[in-house]
Order: structure tokens, then sequence, then C-alpha cells
């Protein structure tokens, strides 16, 4: 810990006097923050939620809205798929880096009543289904496939179905805001009181609890009490180039998505209590280059001309794979029957290298190593003639063989297109959101939900979109609920 992380814990000595006090008090009034809010005031504690902006927003304003749910939601059965808790928590832990077995499970045991849940708070979802291959609904479309459910192995060892739930809300962006300020007005309802523009500084520790915050507010100094707990809900660290450079190096080189508050300060916070981090070298990463989605029959390969994914990945998982080649060098592949400039190819930089009348011309052209991307495509087209692909078992739909020449290459190399990304590591916590020492042991009077936290999404291999609003909801809730239940 250095100097300045010393100075993020203060004894209740230095307090002279508290300005405000609350059972409960959440730093942040991004999802977390605003479900742990009305889950701690329906428990009978009140609330004080601290936000460093002027109201609630964080990096879900600039969401689309999905939440990973399944087990048999409403959504799900109206559109047809049968999904159970038992195949959702399979599918989690096959895709997770290190699985939480006991969180993976109650998150999807418990999928269908948080469902339910956010639509009391009035949070609207159709009952529709959008099966195109996509990043995100253009439209009101609810039910998605945002994960790697159909995917080698994941399809063999859990049955697949549709997750992604999006707020219905026209567009592609708009959605997460809208939640939020459906969840926010419910929290206020509920008699949760907002600091806004005002900035956690400090937690206050009384022998070995924490007993409230100092902020600063307008100028002043401040001391929040937390007769019970002090819940962290104050984003990722995206936006602290020096703790991506510690601990997601790979970010760097990336744009990082987030609130121009997700500098790290809720996980130095925790740290600076005693609290133990997880995952915090791994990222969300993304430069998807479908839709359309024919272009998932074409190939990606590498500086040798070798694939090295399969391209029918949701686009975290071929992102990343993509960032991990050789100089990060990647190519899409594709003949004149698909043959379309990626929607996103404009913002992500993914240019049209050129088109060859050959792939012995485009191996010359891509200076690729002689004979390797003829090899690579003689084989795929074998396969893909009899409708398979031994080497990455692509999903029957998305094969096809590439013998229809012209042919094109796009760059999809990391370092030259633009991949977006955000941080997915934070404080170690358990089931209830109370964060955790090196040794396991809780932290008196200190939680952490959001992106501050590790729960579910631990890597961009195993992300599926809506994790993060999925989680920090679900997690939010649970850590107001059992802060709010502390005996003093």
């Amino acid at each position: 810990m250095d100097n300045a992380d010393e100075q993020l814990i203060i004894d209740v000595s230095s307090v002279g006097q508290w300005t405000q006090s609350a059972d409960v008090v959440i730093v942040g009034f991004g999802m977390a923050g605003a479900c742990a809010a009305i889950e701690a005031a329906e428990s009978g504690a009140s609330v004080i939620v601290i936000e460093r902006s002027s109201g609630g927003s964080g990096s879900t304003s600039a969401a689309a809205g999905h939440f990973y749910l399944g087990g048999g939601t409403p959504v799900q059965q109206a559109c047809g798929f049968d999904d159970s808790a038992d195949a959702m928590a399979r599918y989690l832990e096959a895709a997770s880096l290190e699985p939480h077995h006991e969180k993976i499970h109650l998150y999807a045991n418990g999928s269908v009543a948080h469902f339910n849940w956010l639509e009391a708070q009035g949070i609207p979802f159709d009952r529709s289904y959008y099966p195109e291959k996509n990043v995100v609904q253009p439209g009101r479309e609810c039910l998605i496939w945002t994960g790697n459910e159909q995917v080698w192995p994941y399809r063999d060892k859990a049955e697949p179905a549709p997750r992604g739930h999006k707020v219905a809300f026209d567009g592609e962006e708009g959605g997460g805001a809208l939640a939020l300020r459906i969840l926010s007005e419910r929290a206020a309802a509920l008699g949760a009181t907002a600091m806004v523009d005002s900035k956690v500084e400090a937690l206050v520790r009384e022998r070995d609890r924490i007993v409230g915050v100092r902020i600063r507010s307008f100028g002043e100094t401040r001391f929040v009490q937390a007769t019970k707990a002090v819940i962290l809900a104050a984003g990722g660290f995206g936006q602290n180039a020096e703790m991506v450079a510690r601990h997601a190096p790979i970010l760097q080189s990336a744009f990082v998505q987030g609130s121009p508050h997700d500098d790290g300060l809720a996980i130095r916070l925790g740290m600076a209590a005693g609290g133990a981090t997880e995952h915090m070298e791994e990222a969300f990463l993304t430069s998807p280059f479908y839709p359309p989605q024919d272009l998932l029959k074409g190939i990606l390969v590498n500086r040798e001309g070798k694939r090295f994914v399969a391209e029918d990945s949701y686009h975290s998982r071929s992102s990343m794979a993509c960032a991990r080649q050789p100089a990060g060098t990647v190519y899409l592949v594709v003949d004149a029957d698909i043959f379309a400039y990626p929607r996103f190819a404009s913002l992500t930089n993914q240019s049209l290298v050129d088109g060859f009348e050959t792939i012995a011309e485009m191996e010359a052209g891509l200076a690729l190593p002689e004979g390797s991307l003829q090899a690579t495509m003689a084989t795929y087209n074998d396969h893909a003639a009899n409708g398979e692909d031994p080497e990455f078992h692509k999903y029957p739909k998305w094969i096809k063989p590439l013998d229809k020449g012209p042919y094109a290459a796009f760059d999809l190399s990391f370092g030259k297109a633009v991949y977006t990304g955000f941080t997915l590591g934070g404080l170690k916590v358990s089931v209830d959101g109370a964060v955790l020492g090196a040794d396991g042991a809780v932290i008196p009077g200190l939680y952490a939900a959001g992106a501050c936290a590790s729960n579910i999404a631990q890597d961009s291999t195993g992300y599926a979109s809506g994790t993060c609003l999925g989680e920090a909801s679900f997690f939010g809730r649970r850590a107001g609920r059992h802060a709010a239940t502390i005996r003093e």
C-alpha cells in the first residue's frame, strides 16, 4: 500500500462529529448502488447514497440495457424457449475462468425471481425475440443470444438457450439509463437519501470495523456515519491509467468504456481496509466483425495463416483470441458469396485490405508464409463441404465452403483495429457482498457490489453481455439486504 492509499482509511478518532448518519451508506448510485438501496430500505434500514456525479449514472447509463437471466423467465417462455436453472448454472460454470459455484447456483436459481423483481420495480421488458446474430438489438426486441451457449464446447456441456434480456427501449443505447432512472426513483420513493456531487475520500474505521466515510461535497469536508455498514458500488478502474498499466495492460491498446469516475477508488478503498482482489488482470475486450451475420461464415487467420478460434464465438471471446495472436495480427477472410463490410467497420477501423482473385494472391498480398493460407483454406473447405469443422467445431449454420472468388481480407489486427474494453476484476466478496480479506475473513461493516467487486463476470473469453447488469443488480440486492440486517 502506497502513502496515497494509506490516506484512504482513517480512524474514528479523526472524526470531530458526524455530519449525517444512516444505517447503510452506499458509495455510488449506479445499478448495484440503486438495487442495494432499494433492498436495504425495504428491509427497514435508513439509507444514504453518495454519488460523485450530479445523479445516478455510472457505466450503466451508457449500456444498451441487457440483463443476463434465465432458468425459464416469462420472456423465454413467451418466446418458446425451454431453459432451466440447472442448464444456466452448468453453462456459467463451463464458461467461467474460476467458477464460484455457490454464487453461480444462487444466481441461476434466483434468476426468474430476479427478473420478476426488476419488472415489479417498473423496468419494462417486451415478450419478443431477436433471432439474428448481432451485438445488440436495433429495436425494442427483448431476448437475444448474448454469450457462447451455442459455441463448442459449451453447447455440449449445457442445453443452449438465449438469456440476454434487453430493456424495452427503441434503439441500441438508452436501455441501461432507463432502467437506472426507474430504480433510482424507486430507491428515493422508499426514503433513500442521495448526496450528489459528493466524493468519498476515505473510509472511517473504529477498531476493526468500518463505521462511515469522509466525503468532500461542494468544497466542504463532511463525515457520514454508517451504523450498520458501508457498501462500495462505485465502478471499476478503467479510467485509472496507473491501475490499468499495473493490472490490465491489454487495455492500454484499447478504447476503455465507462464513466469518467471509473478510477478504481472503490477498489482502493476496499484494499485499504484489508480487502483482497480477484481477476484484476482480466478485461472485457471487443472489436466485433459482425453483423452482417454472414461474415461469421468467413475465417479468422493470424500472421501464420492459421485459424485460432471458432468464428461463431460471441464477440468478446473471438476478440480476446484476436488480441492474443502473435503481434496481434489477424485477418477476416471471406469469399464473394458472403462479402460485406462489417457494420461497425467505420467505428472500429476494420479496414478492407484488398480483394484477390485467388487465395494464393491473398497469401502473398498479406505477406503470410508461403502455402500457409492455401493449406488452411483447402482443409477448411474440404470439411465445410460436408458441413463440418473438426478443428474448431463451428456451428453448422455458419459453415460453408469459401470457394467463390474473388476473395477479400479485412484487417482486424489488435493495435490497428479499434478494440473496446472495460475492467472485470475487483474486490473479493462473499455471496452476500461482504468484502473479504486475503485469508477469507470478512471485513466488518464493509460490502461491495457491481464493477468494483468480482462475482460472475471474470474474463472476456467466458463473458456474456448482460452479465454486468445482471450480477450488479442481483448481488447489489443481496448486499443491501444483508447489510441492513446486521445487528449493531
